[in-house]
């Protein structure tokens, strides 16, 4: 057992403690039985500070840069789904559990594997699969992560428990069944780091939380996405949330449970109200929530649309609800809830959102205190966003919102990159302080902490990378390694997906450079990772399945206690000399002693070599440090030996390091250009900054004789004496005398207020030498962005249309089109860059159309002014049978950029997929027989009676072609065993997938002919119907006799499908429960329900319905207010068949029975009030076949209770009622869409609203109502516009509407009942709750019955829905609710047009009476109801008060 240690970061706080800090962590320490070993890394970045700084892992500088340092391991890791690689997003963490001394790397993937692995070796010694993991192709084109989507977060783990925390996404159905973005679901998980066993009260499923702070928010995990790292303070753990690609509601949220218990102590949403806007997502590109201190969190939020704050400044202190594009401080209590004190919010909040420029693409680094403060700053921190912005924060007082001068940011600093920042800080505390920042494309640049001449913070550029990072985003978070804090062992560690992926530096700058001693390439990189430390090792993820292990594979034969410091030496002088003694640790013999580099150290007095050296002998020799620069300088003195035991180096560096310095003054100017390049002009009010360093070498004063400044070249002619200006262009703080060995930092500012270019070269004579530097700057308008698309037939480009489409043409199968998109900016070659700060393009699997890569034009993208660039994408259609129906690809490419003008653009794509078409063709070019699938063949017997031939040259239009000529004038065609050929009229029995079609036909090995199955053994037929007089939905043959024969109902593993039905039972459709009572009134529960067996349970009665899944209703009449809905309605698969479809909640897949003879209906029963009637349907044939000659009896359905009404005019029950005219305001005001307009897009919009009225306009538009508005009436003339999507329709014309009319409309209403809860009317919710148990919202799903189901789950006797999303439960009213009239209830439910859920501050309210409930599930006659009507009308006439 360990004793307790501090080195728990959550206890891990770097700075001195008071007296009362110490007593408050002494109150903790009970809950410590274990300590940490001193190089793990159980939180991301070291610890929760997320400085990046980490002091405790063994590694050596001089270790590092030998050729001994590399890769050690690669394991390749289990996880395979769908054969997919691993993809591993999360940090690695690293950890020596309690039972022994051995260190472990722990991972969790993308498919919810968890691995332990052995951190010497890379052994995986324990692993699990959680879950399924979450589809990337449920998420509407964001491929920001391809594939799927498991545990993306770096979690943390707990020393005190032995528990390893993290989050999960997955489906609510683990059967890989049930998928659909909104059946996504988080978990978070807690599992021993021994066993990976999850703990007791976990995981804990975050669906349907209600945050805390807005009760109108509900967690969904389809749409969230936990990307920072977890953070642990106390007992307590936090996860911060977003969503995937600004996508959805992407509403920030940090939720915190108790580590032990499970239970959430906090579920807090960045969009705190009133607005129902969405924003302010945290994913800060996966760094860590972050603490200094037990009570203190922080945090960064990315862009949203509440935009509370505009332009009037407001103080930190008192921060807004909706926390968008801020850096927020939050209290943690001591219940672990959380309360934001503090906030940042820069003053272009609204610019930023219209860019969707984040300020929280990177995480908060906390900088260490004892370094980084002042008199008047004791904390401090910093964080960069998309706009290329750093600011350096007063982290105890954030600064708020245009709290500076003249309303501008009130920070300790801001320095402006060229690109976007999407990695968190790294920070150096020693040796003076050093801040690290890599911006996208840019090389990293380096900052020195100091105090100005007021005393107050100052962070100065000093020094950059000769590495660039990669060209598109994906540049990991910085961090910083030491051996023990000693000065002078500074690594500056980073990673990048392009180029060196791992690369260190030296952390302390030399003349303006970091000083790079490592570079090495780990394909499959992944993007904004950041390697984490073990004992002397480093451990990197990869997006290709392997975790990769860093490091020495041997020991250091000797130990010499480098570095050595030599400190200052004089150039020409004699120089330092340095005794170095180095003690054997084994037995060795020397061969060799020197330097690396030779130029600045020699070596002497050497023992003489070959050298044998015992175990623990001591060597001794001298280095002389005799400089030719000056400045800091360092090198190795490498000592070669071979040990006699195996795992030693052959060779041992010794570090040293010393200062060179000169009596005389020498004059270094570093950076010896300074370049502005592309500010819009105007932009930055107060211009851009940059720094030129004047520095002193020598050990005598420097003295400045002349300050030259021109604008014409270096060499003159100069500006007058005393002037520090020209043009934009201005210098502040020029040195007249530089002390020795001292620098001054001179601002350069650039301010223009025109556009142009403008050069300032500086000329610097002293006692110290001549110096000339450059700055040059150029400014202009805005960049233009103009976006083209190449034409498919090579006639040039198109230019971008945000109603339209880009266009790949016919694009036949087998083949694949390759086309350009181009970005150009179309502004003047001196303009600033064009910038593309989101880029979304459509990749990943599954996709007919997307882009080849994910780089060109990606994020981050420059484009300067007169140029372009281009991406290419492909429509790729793949094999299939011939006679399929043509199909549209499409995707979908998100893009925005710094062009003001531009805004966010979704550029959308299209591909015709084109599939051969053979035999018997329509005028339109279509086949007539079309490919409906591959079925089972000897099923029993011959599925298909009549072969017409075997043949060489046998293809499906062969086929096709005999069938239809042949005297039997056969409904189906079929091919088999390559080169045959066969007729029928009745389908086949069994549809199978149609990977079991797989043999090529002997006369066109591009097409199938049968097949023997995908695992062979079998016989199988590839079938084709002839479409004049085959139903393709229902998959029943039209045919001649009076009842339709053929085999059992079709069983398509492929499925699910709508069962059409079998010889007794024939399906109707989909159809709507009514509003009050059962559609059908007998119920029988199965749950193994399929739909043969509802058949079997209904053989006595005319119709059959299935619903749930696992409910069989049947009946002989249909009750009033069934309706027929859209077929995709019934959603829910049966019980006992996962192939096939019952119905759903509220809706019935119905049957009906088959008459026994033609022309004979089912009878209704006299009593019912609904009536049945048949209607004869004579199918029209437009091709070269006839229809059946004798019809199809079927029956229709009506409410009416007096007549009976015949079949609605269109088989979708549409009728067309005119054309009318257009008035002012809309005539059509319910709901309205454009864009490639048919009739049926229109209807289909307005059913999904349920507005019975749909009219298309001007070829376009489509619009939506109950009702013409006064002013338009029908019968008008010139609806004569082609409809844009499908030229052979009529799409209303100017100013004139074409009509439809739903005549199956139902008017949305609040349902009568729900299970045993009663309506009992409108009721007012205004003050005072009128309900107050429980209380949730659902944006986007909510329906009476999940209220009042909710409600019902929790007991309680009350549940009330309002404002079309908020739900209510409670045993009580409260004593100020009142009745209202019904019409104050009429907004319709988010998750149900077709219901009513409230109004404002009026709530639709249901009471549990089960005993007043009938047997067929309605209200009785006598209840609640009616006496609320009854008070309704006495209070209308003034006659009743509460």
């Amino acid at each position: 057992m360990r004793p307790p240690s501090l080195s728990t970061p959550w206890l891990r706080f770097p700075f001195n403690l008071s007296f009362g800090v110490i007593l408050l962590l002494l109150s903790w320490l009970p809950h410590f039985v274990a300590a940490l070993h001193s190089t793990d890394t159980i939180t991301s970045g070291g610890d929760n500070t997320r400085s990046g700084y980490q002091p405790n892992h063994n590694m050596d500088p001089a270790v590092v840069q030998s050729p001994q340092f590399g890769v050690l391991w690669r394991q390749k890791l289990k996880g395979n789904y769908n054969g997919w690689t691993e993809q591993i997003f999360a940090q690695p963490l690293v950890y020596t559990p309690p039972s022994g001394e051995r260190q472990y790397v722990y991972i969790a993937s993308q498919m919810n594997w968890i691995y332990k692995l052995d951190a010497l070796t890379g052994e995986i010694l324990e692993s699990r699969n959680l879950h399924i993991p979450f589809l990337v192709s449920e998420l509407d084109g964001c491929n920001d992560i391809s594939f799927c989507i498991g545990s993306t977060a770096t979690g943390v783990i707990d020393p005190v428990t032995n528990t390893w925390y993290f989050t999960t996404k997955t489906y609510r159905d683990q059967t890989d069944q049930e998928k659909g973005r909104l059946n996504g679901r988080y978990y978070v998980h807690a599992v021993d780091c021994d066993t990976l066993e999850e703990k007791p009260n976990f995981p804990v499923n975050l669906e349907g939380l209600i945050a805390y702070n807005n009760p109108i928010r509900m967690f969904l995990g389809g749409n969230q996405h936990q990307r920072p790292a977890l953070m642990q303070s106390g007992p307590y753990i936090y996860a911060g949330f977003a969503s995937h690609c600004v996508q959805y509601n992407f509403t920030g949220w940090i939720i915190g449970w108790h580590g032990v218990t499970g239970e959430i102590v906090e579920a807090f949403a960045t969009e705190g109200g009133p607005e129902d806007a969405k924003g302010a997502g945290v994913w800060m590109s996966g760094g860590g929530l972050a603490s200094d201190f037990p009570n203190r969190m922080f945090f960064a939020t990315g862009n949203g649309y509440a935009n509370q704050l505009k332009g009037i400044p407001v103080p930190g202190r008192q921060p807004p609800t909706s926390l968008e594009e801020a850096v927020v401080h939050m209290s943690i209590q001591e219940n672990g809830r959380l309360q934001p004190v503090d906030f940042f919010m820069p003053w272009e909040k609204q610019q930023l959102d219209a860019a969707d420029k984040d300020l929280g693409t990177s995480g908060v680094a906390l900088l260490d205190p004892g370094t980084f403060t002042s008199p008047t700053v004791k904390r401090m921190g910093c964080i960069a966003g998309k706009s290329g912005k750093l600011y350096f924060l007063n982290m105890d007082d954030l600064g708020g919102y245009s709290m500076g001068e003249n309303g501008s940011d009130a920070v300790l600093g801001m320095y402006q990159f060229l690109n976007s920042v999407f990695a968190t800080a790294g920070s150096y505390p020693l040796e003076g302080g050093y801040v690290y920042v890599n911006p996208v494309r840019f090389p990293t640049a380096v900052f020195k902490y100091g105090l100005d001449e007021n005393g107050l913070p100052s962070f100065t550029k000093v020094a950059e990378t000769d590495d660039t990072s990669a060209y598109v985003l994906g540049v990991g978070h910085g961090g910083t390694t030491s051996m023990n804090g000693q000065p002078g062992t500074g690594i500056y560690w980073m990673t990048d997906i392009q180029g060196l992926h791992l690369r260190a530096y030296k952390a302390v700058p030399e003349n303006g450079k970091l000083i790079r001693i490592l570079g090495l390439n780990i394909p499959g990189m992944t993007k904004f990772s950041r390697p984490s430390f073990g004992n002397g090792r480093l451990y990197l993820t990869t997006t290709t399945g392997y975790i990769v292990g860093v490091g020495s594979p041997v020991n250091l034969p000797l130990d010499c206690s480098a570095p050595i410091e030599f400190g200052n030496a004089v150039m020409g002088g004699n120089g330092t000399i340095k005794e170095i003694t180095c003690k054997a640790k084994v037995a060795q013999q020397v061969s060799g002693i020197g330097p690396q580099g030779g130029e600045h150290w020699s070596v002497q007095n050497l023992p003489t070599l070959p050298l044998t050296l015992a175990k623990d002998q001591i060597m001794t020799f001298q280095a002389t440090f005799l400089p030719t620069a000056p400045g800091p300088l360092s090198d190795n003195i490498y000592i070669n030996s071979t040990a006699n035991v195996g795992g030693y180096s052959q060779n041992t560096p010794v570090a040293v390091r010393g200062i060179s310095t000169s009596n005389s003054p020498i004059l270094l100017i570093t950076p010896n250009t300074i370049s502005f390049p592309g500010l819009i002009t105007g932009e930055t009010p107060e211009g851009l900054n940059e720094t030129f360093f004047f520095k002193n070498l020598g050990s005598a004063p420097l003295i400045v004789a002349q300050t030259l400044i021109s604008d014409v070249g270096e060499n003159g002619p100069f500006l007058p004496p005393g002037t520090t200006s020209t043009g934009a262009i201005a210098f502040f703080n020029l040195p007249e005398v530089i002390p020795p060995e001292s620098e001054v930092a001179v601002t350069v500012n650039f301010k223009p207020i025109q556009d142009g270019s403008f050069p300032a070269y500086l000329t610097i004579v002293s006692n110290g030498g001549t110096v000339k530097v450059t700055v040059v700057a150029t400014s202009g308008g805005p960049p233009k962005a103009k976006i083209e698309f190449e034409r498919f037939d090579g006639t040039g480009w198109d230019e971008y249309d945000p109603d339209g489409f880009f266009n790949f043409g016919p694009v036949n199968q087998s083949t694949t089109r390759n086309l350009k998109l181009r970005l150009s900016n179309i502004a003047p070659p001196n303009s600033p860059v064009l910038t593309l700060t989101i880029s979304k393009p459509p990749i990943g699997a599954g996709k007919i159309v997307a882009a080849v890569n994910g780089i060109d034009l990606g994020e981050g993208t420059q484009i300067v002014g007169g140029t372009s660039a281009e991406a290419r994408l492909y429509c790729s259609v793949p094999k299939s049978q011939p006679n399929m129906d043509p199909y549209l690809g499409e995707a979908a490419w998100t893009m925005n950029s710094n062009d003001p003008t531009m805004g966010k653009v979704e550029i959308r794509f299209k591909c015709d997929a084109v599939a051969q078409q053979r035999g018997p063709l329509r005028e339109d070019g279509q086949a007539r027989y079309r490919f409906i699938g591959c079925f089972k063949e000897n099923n029993p017997g011959r599925q298909l009676l009549r072969q017409l031939y075997g043949a060489a040259d046998n293809e499906n239009g062969k086929c096709t072609t005999a069938c239809a000529e042949h005297s039997g004038n056969y409904i189906f065609a079929g091919t088999q065993y390559h080169r045959e050929c066969w007729c029928g009229n009745v389908i086949p029995r069994q549809r199978v997938n149609d990977n079991d079609c797989n043999f090529d036909c002997t006369g066109d090995q591009n097409q199938w002919c049968g097949g023997n199955g995908y695992f062979g053994g079998g016989s199988y037929i590839s079938l084709f119907a002839d479409s004049d007089r085959f139903d393709a939905n229902q998959t029943i043959p039209i045919v001649t006799s009076t009842t339709i024969p053929g085999p059992e109902p079709t069983v398509v593993p492929g499925g699910p499908y709508h069962n059409p039905g079998d010889d007794v039972f024939s399906l109707m459709g989909c159809y709507s429960e009514p509003s009050s009572g059962r559609a059908l009134s007998v119920l029988t529960g199965d749950d193994n329900l399929t739909a043969k067996k509802c058949w079997e349970y209904c053989g006595n009665y005319n119709y059959a319905g299935m619903e749930y899944g696992r409910e069989c209703w049947c009946g002989n009449t249909l009750a009033a207010g069934a309706g027929q809905v859209p077929l995709t309605e019934c959603s829910t698969v049966c019980k006992g068949n996962s192939s096939e479809y019952c119905g759903r909640g509220g809706r019935l897949n119905l049957y009906t029975k088959l008459p026994v003879s033609s022309g004979v209906p089912l009878e209704s029963a006299s009593a019912t009030p609904d009536s049945v009637s048949t209607t004869t349907v004579r199918p029209s044939g437009s091709g070269s076949g006839s229809a059946s000659p004798n019809p199809t009896t079927v029956l229709s359905t009506t409410t009416s209770t007096t007549s009976t009404q015949t079949a609605s005019p269109t088989p979708d029950g549409w009728e067309y009622l005119g054309c009318a005219n257009e008035t002012t305001p809309r005539a059509l005001n319910g709901g309205s869409v454009s864009g490639s307009m048919t009739i049926e897009k229109c209807k289909n919009f307005c059913f999904a609203r349920n507005l019975p009225l749909a009219g298309v306009e001007y070829g376009n538009e489509c619009y939506c109502g109950t009702e013409l508005q006064s002013g338009s009436k029908l019968g008008q003339s010139n609806c004569n516009m082609p409809c844009s999507g499908d030229a052979t329709q009529t799409c209303g014309g100017s100013r004139r509407l074409s009509v439809y009319n739903y005549t199956l409309y139902v008017p949305p209403m609040a349902p009568a009942a729900v299970g045993t809860y009663i309506h009992q009317g409108c009721w007012s919710d205004s003050g005072e709750r009128t309900l107050t148990g429980y209380i949730f919202a659902n944006s986007t799903g909510m329906t009476v019955e999940m209220c009042i189901g909710a409600c019902a789950q929790r007991g309680f006797q009350y549940g009330g829905a309002e404002y079309g999303q908020e739900c209510y439960c409670g045993n009580t009213l409260s004593a100020s609710t009142t009745l209202l009239p019904e019409e104050r209830c009429r907004m319709l439910c988010k998750g149900n047009t077709r219901e009513y859920c409230g109004g404002s501050g009026a709530m639709n309210l249901y009471r549990n009476m089960p005993m007043n409930i009938t047997a067929a599930g309605l209200p009785a006659g006598v209840d609640d109801i009616e006496e609320k009507r009854r008070r309704v009308r006495r209070r209308e006439r003034g006659e009743w008060r509460r």
